[in-house]
């Protein structure tokens, strides 16, 4: 990525508002303007829809884009949504699509002509957030200058970011009262969380922690701090990384002969003072079926191989179990991860493990 200095600053900025806060309202709002010059876009909005059955909710930072409101009518001539459905995480612009006497014949276009706010470019990206959850950003020129392959570029460099803000917000938001994660959503004994300060101060544990940990760890694991090492240790090394380095490694897990332990490193926004983590534990049984909604989003032989990876098989177990080439179980693999929009196997035993425990 060919970024100049001034690109890369307002990147920066960017990722640093993504991370401001756990309200996605208020990360928009705190993102917009930086994301908007970086992008070289005039407005822009993000719609959270699930895939099946289809329902979908808009949120738009700074003045309203008035065809959105009217979503509900227009969503089957929506002409990029089927196009970034289909391809998670790829970026994709009007122009790669239609031809501009096309575009200017859709029913988007002239609508918003009607409304006297012209959209005219587009650009949109999937970002695959949950299993019958994603997220659809979209970018808006009122202008006729159509989207560059730059544009395109600095969307998708932002693309893990992006997701990761989505899900974080989506996930705590459902965890949280007010300031504090809720008790009842980890009322089990496989299930607790700490909230911690670097380094290394706890501030709160839910009520299975202290068993769930003394379970996991002996004395000699624990650091001076109480906080079991190895975890003081991610948390640590979460700490000193930059947005980019820390991607993909928020996740911590082990696989014990009678199931798979995890901690999930969730770094929440504070107004002043030093910056908390929440550590979110759970103990999952090494057998875990593939729920009903993540299987809806994969195809037979995906399916297949979800529930081997499940099961904890590698690759190559999987490859000589159904007799296919390692590359191709790779594949499939990689395009499973994005159709359900998880980062790694641990994140798979995580999420299905959360979909299989009713709340």
């Amino acid at each position: 990525m060919n970024f100049n200095t001034r690109e890369l600053l307002v990147r920066d900025d960017v990722i640093a508002a993504l991370n401001s806060s756990l309200s996605l309202p208020q990360v928009l709002e705190a993102a917009r303007a930086s994301l908007l010059e970086f992008v070289q876009a005039d407005a822009m909005a993000l719609c959270l829809m699930h895939v099946e059955p289809f329902d979908f909710q808009w949120l738009v930072p700074g003045s309203p884009i008035s065809i959105l409101d009217e979503y509900a009518v227009h969503a089957e001539h929506d002409f990029l949504r089927p196009a970034i459905i289909a391809r998670p995480n790829v970026v994709i612009r009007d122009t790669q699509l239609l031809t501009r006497p096309q575009f200017e014949r859709t029913r988007i276009y002239q609508r918003s002509l009607e409304l006297d706010l012209p959209l005219e470019h587009i650009m949109a990206v999937q970002l695959p957030i949950r299993s019958g959850l994603v997220g659809a950003l979209a970018f808006y020129r009122h202008e006729p200058h159509p989207f560059t392959s730059r544009s395109t570029t600095a969307v998708a460099s932002l693309n893990a970011h992006l997701m990761n803000t989505v899900r974080n917000c989506h996930d705590v938001q459902g965890l949280m009262a007010g300031a504090h994660l809720m008790d009842e959503l980890h009322h089990g004994p496989g299930s607790a969380y700490l909230v911690v300060e670097p380094h290394v101060r706890e501030v709160y544990r839910s009520k299975h922690a202290a068993a769930l940990l003394a379970r996991w760890f002996s004395p000699s694991d624990l650091h001076s701090s109480g906080l079991p090492r190895v975890l003081q240790e991610q948390l640590e090394a979460l700490v000193a990384m930059d947005a980019d380095n820390r991607l993909g490694k928020t996740l911590w897990v082990f696989n014990h002969p009678e199931a798979s332990r995890t901690c999930r490193f969730i770094e929440l926004p504070m107004a002043d003072g030093a910056r908390r983590w929440a550590l979110v534990l759970n103990e999952l049984p090494r057998s875990i079926p593939l729920p009903r909604e993540m299987e809806r989003q994969l195809t037979p032989r995906q399916v297949t191989i979800a529930r081997l990876l499940l099961r904890n098989r590698t690759n190559e177990q999987i490859a000589e179990e159904l007799g296919r080439k390692l590359l191709t179980v790779k594949t499939h693999v990689r395009d499973i991860f994005d159709r359900l929009g998880i980062d790694s196997r641990a994140d798979l035993l995580f999420q299905a493990a959360r979909l299989n425990r009713p709340v």
